[in-house]
């Protein structure tokens, strides 16, 4: 594990604490009705490559990405300009992240919507659910196997499908060991912080054919959406590029038509 995503960790583990203590997991209501997270997968499956756009309000590395970001109106833009799915980064110690983003965004919007979190224990896909997530992302790296196993059979339970991220052979064996139906790669190296789009590239090999991949980070062009797409990737993550965008949902139709 890299020493800064040890750092999130610790990070989550406190903040996560605090929320325990302040709204006890009985008392997360769970929405009267609900789609579940088939619409998640089944949005990535589509002929075609598929976009799934990010909210995202700061990173570590790159500081704020968006400081009038408007979650509900963005998420509409999002949808406008044909995102399959919206990614709503939930952190709030590195990334600003909260909820409330996620919970703004699925009242402007009708596509699915991933959590994207440093999911660690059972209570954050109770959350999810309530806040009205369609899917979570389980990040190989911070989880130990049995965790991740446990962690995957009860979001699926909870009706949530799960985006299992991976950034190199190892994390995949672990990764596919659990039977995910959505495979997200992450470009980005934990302990370099480089990006290469070859790692997709790469890895994407070991993916049997029926499971849906998604690539993560370091997608800003039509060149890479076509590198992809000959690969086989199924749908593209972008959050950096749409949050620095003046005009998100255009970028998204330029993308799409690469």
């Amino acid at each position: 594990m890299s020493e800064f995503l040890d750092r999130i960790l610790k990070s989550t583990r406190e903040e996560l604490s605090a929320r325990k203590q302040r709204v006890p997991a009985a008392a997360l209501e769970r929405p009267a009705s609900r789609p579940g997270g088939e619409r998640f997968r089944e949005a990535l499956s589509r002929p075609g490559m598929s976009l799934i756009a990010e909210i995202k309000r700061a990173s570590p590395s790159k500081g704020d990405l968006r400081p009038d970001l408007d979650p509900g109106a963005l998420a509409a833009d999002y949808e406008a300009g044909g995102a399959a799915a919206v990614s709503i980064l939930t952190e709030g110690c590195y990334f600003k992240g909260s909820l409330t983003d996620l919970e703004q965004a699925r009242a402007a919007c009708t596509l699915p919507l991933l959590r994207k979190d440093f999911i660690i224990d059972g209570y954050q896909l109770r959350e999810a659910v309530a806040a009205g997530a369609d899917a979570v992302l389980l990040i190989v790296a911070a989880l130990e196997d049995s965790l991740l196993a446990s962690l995957y059979q009860e979001a699926r339970k909870a009706g949530l499908e799960c985006l299992v991220e991976v950034h190199d052979c190892r994390e995949m064996e672990r990764a596919l060991a659990v039977g995910p139906a959505v495979i997200g790669i992450n470009n980005r190296d934990l302990h370099s912080f480089e990006v290469d789009l070859a790692t997709t590239l790469n890895l994407i090999k070991l993916v049997p054919d029926d499971v849906v991949v998604v690539s993560e980070s370091g997608i800003g062009g039509a060149v890479d959406v076509c590198r992809l797409g000959y690969a086989g990737v199924d749908a593209i993550l972008v959050g950096e590029a749409l949050m620095r965008s003046s005009s998100p949902g255009d970028m998204i139709r330029q993308l799409l038509s690469s």
